[in-house]
């Protein structure tokens, strides 16, 4: 076989495996939600930021607020413990765990999403740790989670003296 031809074969093989990978790619990025009866289903992938994407989802979507629960894998897991004294999260970050358990909300802050998430991690040795969430990325595999959208628009504010963003609710008639 003339080494020309091959060179060309390979060159198309190569062209339709980069081709393939990339649909697949942009597939992937396309659908990272759909609306169900009750809200929204997210299935974000590795190296997803899941705060981030829930943050775009409320703006895009104009949630008024919603609860939510997940689960999943995590390449990386940041949870925070608030310390009261000194009015900040001391964070702790744990690699390659697997979420059993993701619950938060969504309100807002003035114009901007405000989410606040706890969760439970386990490492390989079914050790667990949880807490407030400060920051979530997608592991290998998958992270599932499951909004139910409220009516009603709720607000957080920051409150003293803890210096903490508290969640506003309408007073009953």
């Amino acid at each position: 076989m003339n080494i020309k031809i091959l060179k060309i074969q390979i060159a198309l093989v190569l062209l339709l495996i980069f081709n393939a990978t990339n649909a697949q790619q942009k597939d992937a990025e396309k659908c990272r939600y759909t609306k169900t009866n009750y809200g929204f289903l997210m299935v974000l992938r590795e190296g997803d930021n899941v705060l981030e994407l829930i943050e775009n989802l409320a703006k895009e979507q104009k949630i008024p607020s919603a609860n939510f629960t997940g689960i999943g894998f995590a390449q990386e897991a940041t949870f925070g413990f608030y310390d009261f004294g000194e009015k900040k999260f001391h964070p702790k970050t744990f690699n390659k765990v697997e979420m059993g358990s993701i619950t938060g909300s969504i309100a807002w802050n003035g114009d901007k999403p405000s989410i606040h998430m706890h969760g439970v991690a386990t490492d390989d040795k079914f050790d667990a740790y949880g807490g407030h969430i400060l920051g979530l990325k997608v592991g290998t595999g998958s992270m599932e989670i499951y909004i139910t959208v409220n009516s009603e628009k709720l607000e957080r504010k920051i409150e003293q003296p803890l210096n903490a963003n508290v969640l506003q609710l309408p007073c009953l008639k």
